[in-house]
């Protein structure tokens, strides 16, 4: 097995041989296995391992374990303890979810501060195939059927080609040490029910079936491979803009095609929405109708589809004190800076008269019932009216905000500033404000 490993990281993950890296190590045989196989081939590597204080005195037996063999390898070992069961219960999370997150939150953020280049884990074969039976049991696309990742950003996994049993004839002939996990037998977690009722039969039906499963890969992840090609050029077509709030798409694109549903899944399935129907029904609905995910919101709006991310600004508000000359915004800067005279006319620039200012100005998100005085109208408007008249979307409306005077609104930023506030004959001092 060596030597088959040694051969497979210079075909394939040659990186490897030039990075330094961390494990992830549970005591278990399978990363121990693949510590002593790294170890002997020479590569650089420290250990890394998370208590999740699950198991009493057997999660602490773990952890003494990793330790001394740390120790034995003379290698360098991170160990974070978490309290698994207040973390599932404050995010709402099954216990083998919250112990995911954190492990691999914990990881990456080590790597990070540490310079490691890579995060090896223990996956192998087996798991390959538990997990694919996994999506299929649940209910996937095509991308929940094409296996682990050998590779996957940071995360790099060296024992896919290896079954379990392989690992395990390792370890016996070389006498390695490992710790056994009482959960791990559990029939309560469906990996281990299709690990221990399901795939043993399918080893009897077909003794090659890891081949055969190795195969099947390949060619889902050849039509994968075709599948984004299309979605590419697709996609290539249909958006029309991309800007900091939202991605618009062309609707007329995703009526064009043969299986509009089939293209909105491949488009939308990773901002986290679930329920294609109505995803597909945002095409023929009116104008303000959407969909929800946990995540993101898609919007029709007159010819578009607007995706975009749910808004955490809504109840934002900033104060900006009289000796401020600048002030950070989540949509930009905003520059304040006595003038001589008024020049030019944008939309991102106002010019005012400060004596009619109260400090500290309001900056803020509008809400309904909010009225100003549009420059260069006579009268007053509703902000809301102002925004039907502009024709705005309501991704536009939700990203407008308004500088205000104690309840005057001074400014719609970066479209219209308010008649009450604007330099006349009289005014002594004038205020250019301008948005970058």
């Amino acid at each position: 097995m060596l030597d088959k490993l040694e051969k497979h990281i210079k075909n394939h993950l040659p990186f490897l041989n030039e990075s330094r890296f961390l494990i992830a190590i549970s005591g278990g045989i399978d990363s121990v296995v693949l510590t002593y196989l790294c170890h002997k081939i020479g590569l650089k590597f420290s250990l890394v391992h998370c208590n999740f204080n699950l198991r009493g005195k057997e999660s602490d037996g773990d952890e003494d374990f990793i330790l001394q063999l740390a120790e034995d390898l003379d290698l360098e070992v991170f160990i974070e303890n978490f309290d698994t069961e207040k973390y599932a219960k404050d995010n709402k999370r099954s216990i083998q979810m919250a112990a995911r997150e954190l492990r691999y939150a914990w990881f990456e953020e080590l790597a990070e501060q540490l310079k490691f280049d890579y995060i090896l884990t223990a996956h192998h074969a087996d798991d390959n195939l538990e997990t694919f039976l996994i999506n299929f049991t649940r209910g996937t696309g095509l991308e929940g059927l094409t296996g682990i990742p050998e590779v996957n950003g940071k995360f790099v996994r060296p024992l896919l080609p290896f079954s379990r049993g392989d690992i395990k004839n390792y370890a016996k002939e070389y006498n390695i040490e490992w710790r056994d996990d009482s959960s791990n037998t559990s029939k309560k977690y469906l990996r281990n029910k299709l690990r221990y009722d399901v795939v043993p039969i399918l080893k009897e039906i077909n003794p090659s079936l890891l081949q055969s499963f190795q195969s099947t890969l390949n060619n889902l992840q050849d039509t994968t491979s075709i599948v984004d090609d299309s979605i590419d050029a697709f996609l290539n077509k249909t958006i029309e803009s991309i800007s900091d709030n939202e991605v618009k798409f062309k609707i007329s694109d995703f009526k064009e095609v043969d299986n509009p549903k089939a293209y909105a899944y491949e488009v939308f399935k990773d901002f986290g929405f679930t329920e294609w129907n109505d995803v597909v029904d945002l095409l023929d609905a009116e104008t303000g109708k959407l969909v929800l995910s946990q995540t993101h919101r898609l919007i029709k709006n007159r010819e578009h589809l607007l995706l975009s991310g749910l808004n955490s600004e809504e109840n934002k508000i900033l104060y900006i004190l009289e000796t401020d000359k600048k002030t950070e915004t989540p949509f930009g800067t905003l520059f304040f800076d006595e003038a001589d005279a008024i020049f030019g006319k944008r939309t991102n620039l106002i010019h005012i008269d400060k004596e009619k200012l109260k400090y500290p100005l309001i900056l803020r998100k509008w809400k309904e019932g909010d009225v100003f005085y549009p420059i260069g109208m006579s009268g007053k408007k509703k902000v809301s009216k102002y925004f039907k008249d502009e024709k705005l979307s309501l991704l536009d409306k939700e990203n407008t905000w308004l500088l205000c005077s104690e309840d005057d609104i001074i400014w719609v930023v970066n479209r219209r500033a308010d008649n009450r506030f604007k330099v006349i004959e009289t005014t002594k001092q004038i205020l250019k404000i301008e948005l970058k």
